[in-house]
C-alpha cells in the first residue's frame, strides 16, 4: 500500500495510476447482475446478444464498484476516503467478460472544507480503461482528506 496521504499532499494536476488491473469474468458479471441489476444483458450471453449491447455486458454499477476498488488502492487517504459527492459518472463503453480495468486519477481541485475545518475537499477526475486503453467509464468525485495538523 502506498504511503498515507493527507490533504496537504494533494495538488491540482497530480495523477495516480492504478497498480495493475482488475480482470472481469462472465461469472462475476452474472453474479453481480443477478444480485443488484437483474437485466437480461447482465445475466445471459444469449439475451445479451439480442440486446443493445450485442453480448454479455457488466452492469455499470459493477464497473463503478471496480473503479472504487482501484481508487482506494491507488489513493491511500489517511483514515479512509470519505465520499463528498459524485459530480459526474458516465459509462462510455460496455465492460465485457475478459476485460481488464485500470484507472488514472487526476486531482482537479483542492480546497479547505468550510464546515469541517479539520478536512480538505479533494476533487478528482477518474478515467477507467479496458485492456485496449479504451475509456469505459469516467467520473468526477469529491472526497474528504484530513489535514495532517488535525490528526493526533
Amino acid at each position: 500500500m502506498a504511503k498515507e496521504l493527507y490533504f496537504e499532499d494533494f495538488y491540482v494536476g497530480q495523477k495516480f495510476a492504478s497498480l495493475g488491473g482488475v480482470k472481469v469474468t462472465a461469472e462475476e458479471i452474472k453474479e453481480f447482475g443477478s444480485k443488484y441489476d437483474p437485466q437480461p444483458f447482465h445475466l445471459d450471453e444469449a439475451a445479451g446478444e439480442n440486446s443493445f449491447f450485442k453480448g454479455l455486458a457488466a452492469s455499470g454499477w459493477l464497473t463503478a464498484a471496480i473503479v472504487m476498488r482501484l481508487r482506494v488502492q491507488s489513493l491511500n487517504v489517511a483514515g479512509g476516503m470519505i465520499g463528498a459527492g459524485v459530480e459526474e459518472m458516465r459509462w462510455t463503453l460496455p465492460v465485457r467478460p475478459g476485460d481488464s480495468i485500470h484507472t488514472e486519477i487526476e486531482v482537479v481541485g483542492v480546497r479547505q472544507s468550510q464546515s469541517r475545518k479539520e478536512f480538505g475537499i479533494v476533487r478528482t477526475r477518474t478515467l477507467a480503461y479496458n485492456q485496449h486503453n479504451e475509456v469505459v467509464m469516467r467520473s468526477t468525485v469529491n472526497f474528504l482528506a484530513p489535514l495532517r495538523s488535525a490528526v493526533k
